[in-house]
């Protein structure tokens, strides 16, 4: 994995660009990898930017629902109770 790949996948989740993250996963990008300059995952972030679509292709290719920040003690389960987001609750509930 390429960590230019990373920080394109990265910014496809931070700008809901689901063609884009998609491609990444079929490309072999990881999407449990936590980047130490980012530290966090793409579904923390996707959780974060409340992209339903982007979570639900993270979950569905591998994505652990609960996975812990690198500094944080947020997983998306928790991030998407904190943000009152009932849809993102349900989706990570149903694959844990």
């Amino acid at each position: 994995m390429a960590g230019g790949d990373w920080k394109d996948m990265f910014a496809a989740v931070q700008k809901n660009d689901k063609e884009l993250v998609a491609y990444h996963l079929r490309m072999g990008i990881d999407p449990n990898y936590q980047h130490p300059e980012f530290m966090t995952t793409f579904l923390l972030e996707s959780v974060k930017q409340e992209h339903f679509e982007i979570a639900q292709l993270l979950l569905e290719n591998g994505a652990n629902p609960i996975v812990k920040e690198i500094w944080g003690d947020h997983t998306p389960l928790s991030l998407a109770q904190l943000k009152g987001n009932q849809e993102l609750v349900s989706l990570i509930e149903g694959y844990l």
